[in-house]
């Protein structure tokens, strides 16, 4: 178990670790399970290419997690189904970039090489489980198949282990489950099932995108403290995609906050949580509800101005002017550097830190 305490700063994100954080793994020398380089993505629509990705670059060290951030339509899932080349080719087309993973780069496997990583080597949670569970199997033979797929097990003895990887995800009477269908289950146990799919053969790297969508906090909490356990007990890194800074400040050692196919700001949870250097990680904090904060009758939450721009009206210069509280003229018409400061700070403004 582990808590966060919120209302101590100014951006109300310090953490308060009153016990051990599980999500927090110690290794020596960490090691990078994953590395990005230079990863850019584009789609073939009518309207011509466009690009969702535009150039990312990130790693995630042995044991970490890592927090990808942003609203929808900034690029975060592309990324990650393009780890595991999960996206369909075409229309989507990597243009450029390497995704190494000890030391091979995964976009120059064939399908074969790709099939036997999936799901052995590097594991995903999708989003929503109750469309990415075939609703015409029952809950054991899908789990089943990834068992007899990467191990030697017969079925009987993957389907005993598939008993066991629900038990271990807390779900109750778990060789019941095994002959429901997905619809029979609720979502929370939907979610619970997708887990313990992904890790099923034990994988090293686990990318999770949005685990806790539309569950509510309960389950959210539950399911957040399970991933925490799980990676305790198997020292895998993850990989978490979502919009709930909340979740970010329980879970993750560092964050990425991306925006229109651009990772804008990056750096240690606490630090970044509490003194961000980037306009849009600072509305996005804003943006969240604050025990006590809204006292009087009628006051509205902050909010950042606008949307997210669609691929074939990306503005110039920085993609986040129009939004912008504190944007200049250099903003409208150049894109702004890559700044680093202490700690691993890294952060794309033309503002000089401390001017938010």
């Amino acid at each position: 178990m582990f808590y966060y305490s919120i209302g101590n700063s100014k951006t109300g994100f310090i953490k308060d670790q009153v016990r051990l954080n599980p999500f927090i793994v110690k290794t020596k020398m960490p090691s990078r399970e994953l590395d990005i380089q230079d990863l850019k993505i584009s789609f073939s629509t009518p309207r011509g290419k466009l690009t969702a990705v535009n150039g990312i670059s990130f790693h995630l060290n042995q044991g970490e997690t890592l927090a990808l951030v942003g609203e929808s339509g900034c690029g975060k899932t592309v990324s990650a189904l393009s780890i595991l080349r999960l996206l369909p080719e075409p229309p989507a087309e990597i243009l450029s970039g390497k995704i190494l993973f000890s030391g091979q780069n995964l976009l120059s496997l064939n399908a074969k090489a790709l099939q036997n990583l999936r799901g052995r080597s590097i594991s995903m949670i999708f989003q929503d489980p109750m469309t990415s569970l075939n609703p015409v199997l029952t809950i054991g033979e899908q789990m089943a198949e990834t068992l007899l797929r990467h191990t030697p097990m017969s079925r009987p003895e993957a389907l005993q282990k598939s008993a066991d990887l629900l038990g271990k995800v807390e779900i109750p009477s778990p060789k019941e489950k095994l002959k429901h269908y997905p619809h029979q289950l609720s979502g929370g146990m939907r979610q619970r099932v997708m887990i313990a799919m992904a890790l099923a053969c034990s994988p090293r790297v686990l990318i999770a995108d949005e685990p806790t969508t539309a569950l509510d906090v309960l389950i959210q909490a539950q399911i957040l403290e399970l991933l925490g356990n799980l990676k305790r007990e198997t020292g895998m890194s993850i990989l978490i995609i979502t919009h709930d800074l909340g979740v970010v400040a329980e879970i993750a050692q560092r964050v990425l906050i991306m925006y229109a196919g651009e990772i804008v700001e990056s750096g240690p949870a606490q630090a970044l949580l509490d003194d961000p250097r980037h306009p849009y990680t600072r509305g996005l904090i804003a943006s969240v509800p604050k025990l006590g904060a809204l006292k009087k009758t009628g006051t509205r939450l902050e909010e950042i101005p606008g949307n997210v721009p669609s691929l074939d009206q990306r503005p110039s210069g920085c993609a986040f002017h129009p939004r912008c509280n504190w944007a200049i003229e250099k903003c409208k018409t150049q894109k702004p550097p890559l700044r680093e400061g202490e700690g691993q700070r890294q952060w794309r403004c033309h503002l000089e830190p401390g001017s938010l």
